[in-house]
């Protein structure tokens, strides 16, 4: 896939207050760490993460989303009335029914003819929705458009070391299928798109690849219906391991078409933005795509795995911070359970 007019205007997050160390998650652990005689410091020591944030409970993802998207906006220096669609892109939602992006649209101000809607794909959901609006953009549809969402990963963490407490038959095996549910924060981020003739900072979106191995569509899985109604909290069980190497085979093919379609060598590519789950995937991916590490910005080690709000959240925090240079070509690493993946190519003004 090519783009000629679509530009990336703004990358913006919004980090939560609460900061939750690996620590912490182990001393409520305990007396299952005793039980089966796990070292404490695994959970740090095997994914990398030191800590992570949480919103205050009972925090709505719509609620959080619609103050990145004005916070987006403010930064892109864009008016309101040209936003053309608004997409809200996390796992967490409001509610199954209406789209989370419905009340988001109401409390954004934005204007009546946007088109609103939700996408859900595991953490790939704001990079399928960058897509959507580029498409649009592209085919002149739009002049503008958002891509949001916020992750609420409280309630995944805490009913993880709930469960794991109240369970006497918990074995070794069981732990290590609900490790990975340990590792999840939580987070807000935006992306804002226009068409080039719109924009004020001329980062062109070149283009990109995306592949599919739905063949492991079953090694991460969760979820529940309704939490709220049902008083539920979420579930989710991963196969750490088999999803580490299969989920890097994928971004290993996605990274050829990657090169391909916009015409770049690794040599060619100054910085990357990746989905970050680990300090191990992190390093895998970038050493199986030839790419040294110090083109990256991490965040997973303060931030944790913050689902499809993770990738955006680098760029927000690595434009910040000055981890990009004028000239600069930018990749955009995304991958996903299901599994799919998602590259894209930025070139910075």
């Amino acid at each position: 896939m090519r783009y000629s007019e679509v530009c990336v205007e703004a990358f913006c997050c919004t980090l939560p207050p609460h900061v939750v160390t690996s620590a912490e998650i182990e001393s409520r652990l305990r007396p299952v760490y005793e039980r089966l005689g796990l070292p404490e410091g695994r959970l740090e020591l095997m994914t990398g993460i030191r800590e992570r944030r949480f919103f205050d409970r009972g925090t709505r993802p719509g609620d959080v989303s619609a103050a990145t998207v004005r916070k987006a906006l403010l930064q892109a220096n864009l008016d309101p009335g040209v936003v053309g669609a608004l997409i809200h892109g996390s796992v967490c939602r409001d509610q199954m029914e209406p789209a989370t992006a419905a009340g988001v649209h109401h409390a954004a101000g934005l204007p009546p003819d946007c088109l609103v809607f939700d996408v859900s794909n595991a953490c790939l959901g704001l990079l399928n929705g960058m897509l959507i609006a580029a498409d649009l953009i592209e085919l002149g549809r739009i002049r503008a458009g958002v891509i949001v969402g916020t992750e609420t990963g409280r309630d995944l963490v805490e009913g993880t070391i709930d469960r794991l407490l109240a369970d006497p038959s918990i074995t070794r095996k069981d732990v290590k299928r609900e490790f990975a549910s340990l590792t999840i924060g939580s987070g807000s981020a935006a992306v804002v798109l226009c068409d080039r003739k719109l924009s004020r900072r001329g980062c062109r979106l070149i283009g990109g690849a995306a592949l599919a191995d739905t063949s492991n569509n079953d090694l991460c899985a969760g979820g529940s219906l309704s939490p709220r109604q049902a008083g539920q909290r979420p579930q989710m069980q991963t196969d750490s391991e088999a999803l580490l190497h299969a989920g890097v085979n994928l971004a290993e093919r996605t990274w050829d078409a990657f090169q391909r379609a916009v015409e770049w060598s690794p040599a060619d590519v100054g910085k990357v933005f990746t989905h970050q789950v680990g300090k191990a995937h992190r390093m895998l991916l970038l050493e199986r795509l030839g790419l040294a590490p110090d083109i990256d910005f991490p965040t997973v080690e303060f931030l944790g795995n913050t689902g499809a709000v993770a990738l955006p959240t680098a760029a927000a925090l690595g434009l910040e911070r000055g981890h990009v240079a004028a000239g600069d070509r930018v990749a955009l690493l995304g991958i996903g359970s299901g599994l799919n993946c998602i590259m894209l190519g930025l070139e910075w003004p």
